[in-house]
């Protein structure tokens, strides 16, 4: 059993699919903690969810990386349809992710910059509860076309059109 866990776990492919929920259910429950912690009033709270909030997204860089990694790989266990979804959901992975780089930043200066500035904290919390709602969107937005890569039954619609750039 141990050598199947350690054989999965050199697949790139197995890895981002054990990763990605990271960035986006972790992401949702940072946010709803910070939120939460903000009415509060709660300094504390707000750390140890801006935290969360940092390395949920912080966490889409493995994500990314390892999904680049498995591309191939997937690719040839596709039809055409997965085939059309899996180059969606790269392309808006690789179109998006700097926004969780961003919401990394900001929470970290969420966290830190109010040691120095402590006015500074309400309204770096509410940019931060700003920037997370917007890119847990986008989070769901690139799992969209990734669960439907190789899950048949949730093609409830066309694939997208081949975009000029992956046409060979």
């Amino acid at each position: 059993m141990i050598d199947t866990i350690l054989r999965d776990l050199r697949q790139p492919e197995y890895v981002h699919v054990l990763l990605n929920p990271i960035p986006v259910y972790g992401l949702l429950v940072g946010l709803l903690g910070l939120i939460i912690a903000f009415f509060l009033k709660s300094r504390r709270a707000q750390i140890a969810t801006l935290a969360l909030v940092l390395i949920s997204a912080a966490s889409a860089w493995p994500v990314y990386e390892f999904g680049e990694d498995g591309y191939d790989r997937v690719l040839s266990m596709t039809d055409e349809d997965g085939h059309a979804w899996l180059d969606e959901h790269m392309h808006r992975a690789e179109k998006l992710i700097y926004v969780f780089y961003a919401l990394a930043l900001l929470s970290a200066i969420a966290i830190a910059a109010p040691i120095k500035w402590p006015k500074s904290a309400a309204p770096l919390v509410v940019a931060t509860i700003l920037l997370g709602a917007a890119t847990l969107g986008m989070g769901g937005y690139i799992a969209y076309a990734g669960g439907k890569i190789r899950h048949r039954e949730f093609r409830n619609e066309p694939p997208p059109p081949k975009r000029p750039e992956a046409q060979n």
